[in-house]
């Protein structure tokens, strides 16, 4: 064992450590409806110079400068508790691939801080604004990733499960809700491409569209609104699927079920912030929780899937153990 090696305790699981990881994930999500404030209220031109605030570190906080310069500092204390978790976590933690998770996570917002910028140098171009809506949900997966594999539940599942979980024939929740996952992000991206285009009210009429189900597609930004729509539909096909093998093969497993069941919940509150958006024409509380809810979504989608990952993972190294038992027995 070299030194570096023997300096690091483990990566069985540190409370506090876990904490921070927590602690930073939610001021993460925070930042996240920080962000979404700036669009809902219009304000990512109140304050036209980047990194400083007309000049200063602390101009005066009145009208759209205090939701502009206010998520540059929300940023500010995300990026450092960041940095801290990354060096917390190279210093202490053994396990190479989580100590460059932790590093992914602390360059991809310190890319978030400079393309942040860029979208206000460049004066909110759609692709920078869109792309940088869309690297800050990233960032947020990362952090979820590590306040997961930080945990004590992840701990504890290293050695396998339960011996009758070893045994266990149920089909896998891991690919499923991995592709929900997934369609979760590109709705995310779909999302910001709407607002950022100015497309949230281009059909102004909900459950229909133009008082039809399809409506016509003689302007670009309705078929951006409508491919939305359209994603919020195959989103909750998806989660609707996760939920169902949760519920039909998983029951009795609350460490998988329980994020299954929220998932839909988030999903479910999103349809529903979704149409009050509409029908309050892009009023700014639910817009913006509209934004946080699409996140935490992903979120959770992380959550569940790295539990599946890891549940799975163990299951089949305890059944390897098992038939290499059976044989040596033989």
């Amino acid at each position: 064992m070299n030194t570096r090696q023997a300096a690091r305790p483990g990566h069985g699981p540190d409370r506090w450590r876990h904490r921070f990881a927590l602690f930073t994930c939610a001021a993460t999500l925070f930042l996240i409806f920080a962000g979404g404030l700036v669009t809902s209220t219009g304000s990512g031109l109140a304050v036209p110079d980047w990194p400083l605030s007309f000049g200063q570190f602390f101009p005066e906080m009145r009208g759209g400068v205090f939701y502009e310069h206010g998520h540059r500092m929300v940023a500010g204390a995300v990026g450092l508790l960041t940095l801290a978790l990354a060096i917390w976590i190279w210093r202490c933690e053994s396990r190479r691939w989580v100590r460059r998770l932790a590093g992914a996570a602390l360059l991809t917002v310190v890319a978030q801080a400079v393309l942040g910028g860029i979208t206000v140098l460049f004066l909110l171009p759609t692709a920078v604004s869109t792309s940088h809506a869309g690297l800050a949900n990233l960032f947020f997966s990362l952090t979820v990733a590590l306040a997961v594999v930080t945990g004590p539940w992840w701990a504890a599942h290293e050695a396998g499960p339960r011996p009758a979980e070893a045994r266990d024939s149920r089909p896998p929740l891991t690919g499923l809700a991995a592709t929900a996952t997934g369609a979760v992000y590109l709705q995310i991206l779909l999302g910001a491409l709407m607002r950022h285009t100015g497309s949230g009210l281009a059909i102004p009429d909900f459950p229909l569209a133009f008082g039809g189900l399809v409506p016509p597609f003689d302007d670009p930004q309705v078929v951006i609104h409508f491919a939305h729509r359209v994603g919020a539909v195959c989103v909750s096909i998806f989660v609707v699927a996760v939920v169902v093998r949760a519920l039909r093969h998983y029951r009795g497993d609350h460490d998988l079920l329980l994020p299954a069941l929220v998932l839909g919940a988030l999903v479910v509150m999103q349809l529903t912030l979704g149409a009050y958006v509409i029908w309050t024409f892009k009023a700014v509380k639910l817009t913006t929780f509209h934004v946080a809810g699409g996140s935490a979504t992903l979120g959770t989608g992380v959550w569940l899937t790295l539990r599946a990952l890891r549940a799975r993972r163990a299951t089949t190294a305890r059944l390897h153990v098992g038939a290499m038992a059976t044989e040596g027995r033989a």
